[in-house]
Order: structure tokens, then sequence, then C-alpha cells
């Protein structure tokens, strides 16, 4: 084979695999649009921007609302909200278009790890927001709203709402990834269990740090997500030989224990 030849393959194979990328990202989008367009009718932006503020009104006097600063806010806001929520429903599809691009240059002893790893990312990612949901934002808004002056009147607004909603979400849904992480440190061979256990009392301080950082200054907020990180950090060390194990080469499955 001449040296033209070869890289006349070459380029028709990453041509190719420039549009199978195309086509697996059209393929998410449009399932991340198709669930927007659903969002959109039932129950409508609205009614989902009033379920996310929930947790605020609750911690509020009764009457109380948010505010809205900017002239289109009141219909910006909840487009966004809406395409968020859109986002995080169609997250297993758009993981699986992922999956499904990278499999083809997989083993087969890979691929049964790939599957599993794209159910888990996304039930813990939506296990960490719902977590986020249901209870840490009350306990948060409260401590805000008594720590606020008497004298100045606490009216949040919607934009800045959202934006504090989105970031406290997207941390708690990212910690909750951490048996993953652990688990494909494993894999790949970057890390042994041995070594994750050993730097355990590091990872427990290194919790609190990242808990003190992305939540507000009480000591409940940083709990909530420096327990979590820590007993996920334990999931991950307990599932990691498991998934090694499934996974293994034929041949490393046939190797004597203990052999090099």
């Amino acid at each position: 084979m001449t040296e033209n030849q070869e890289f006349a393959e070459a380029k028709d194979s990453f041509i190719s695999h420039l549009i199978e990328l195309r086509n697996r990202i059209m393929k998410a989008s449009a399932g991340v649009l198709v669930i927007f367009g659903i969002l959109m009718l039932m129950p409508g932006p609205g009614a989902i921007y009033d379920f996310l503020a929930q947790p605020m009104i609750s911690a509020l006097p009764p009457g109380s609302k948010l505010i809205a600063t900017g002239v289109i806010t009141p219909f910006l806001v909840p487009m966004k909200i809406t395409l968020l929520a859109a986002f995080i429903v169609a997250l297993p599809w758009v993981l699986y278009q992922a999956w499904a691009f990278i499999a083809p240059g997989l083993y087969a002893h890979e691929k049964r790890l790939v599957a599993p790893l794209v159910i888990s990312t996304s039930l813990l990612f939506l296990i960490g927001v719902a977590f986020c949901y249901f209870l840490v934002f009350g306990q948060v808004f409260r401590f805000i709203y008594d720590f606020a002056p008497q004298s100045i009147t606490f009216a949040p607004d919607i934009e800045n709402y959202l934006d504090f909603v989105m970031a406290m979400c997207l941390s708690f849904g990212l910690t909750f990834e951490v048996p993953v992480v652990v688990i494909v440190l494993v894999r790949m061979g970057l890390v042994s269990i041995e070594k994750l256990k050993s730097i355990r009392p590091y990872v427990i301080v290194g919790a609190f740090v990242v808990a003190a950082i992305v939540t507000p200054p009480d000591v409940m907020s940083q709990l909530f997500l420096a327990v979590p990180l820590c007993l996920l950090y334990e999931l991950g060390l307990l599932l990691a030989p498991m998934f090694v194990r499934v996974t293994q080469k034929p041949e490393e499955a046939e190797k004597p224990e203990g052999t090099a």
C-alpha cells in the first residue's frame, strides 16, 4: 500500500468519524428538543419555575414572592429553566448517544462496563439534584432568611435565584458522580484500590473543604454535601473491584491470581 493510499484511508476514516459524531450530536439535541417541546406544553415554563421556586417561597413569610427586575426576565428565565429541565430528563438519551459513538472502538469486555456506567451516571446525577432540591434548599434558604437583618426586605430576584439554584444542583449532581469516577480510575489502572483507601483521610478533609466552598456558610448545608461525598467515595471503593472482575479481558480472567 502506497503512502498516498494510507493517507486517503486515514482521511476517509477521520471524515466518517466526524459524520458519525455529527449524527450523534444531532440525535442527542433532537431528544432534548422533543422533551423541551413536551415540557413547554405540559406543565409549561411557568409551572416549572413555580416548582423550582417553592423551596424559597416556603422559607419566606406567607404571601411573599420573588421579584423580576428585567423587562423580559419573566419570559426568559422560565424558558431557561425549562430547557435545563429538558436536558436533565433527556440525560440518559444524551449519554446513550455518547456511548453509541465510542462503542464500535471498544472490546466486548469494555462494552460490559460502559452500559452500566451510562445508567449509573444518569441516575446518580438525578439523585444528586433531587437530594439538593428536597433536602438542602429548605435548610439553605431558611438560614439565609433568618440571618438577614430585620431592617431589610428580603426579595430575591428570579434570575439570581435561578443562577444560585443551577450552581447548587450542578454541584450536588457532580458530587454524586464520585462512585463512577472511582470505578473508572480503578478500571483504567490509573489508581489502585489500596492507594484510594490509603488517601481516605485526605478525601474526607477535601470533601469538607469543597462543601465549605460550594455551599452557603451554614453547618447543615456543608454536612449535606460533605457526608454524602464521603459515603459515595466508600461506595465507589466497594463496587470498583466488582466492575474490574466483570470487565476483565478473557486472558486476564484466566491468569492465576498473583502472577505477573
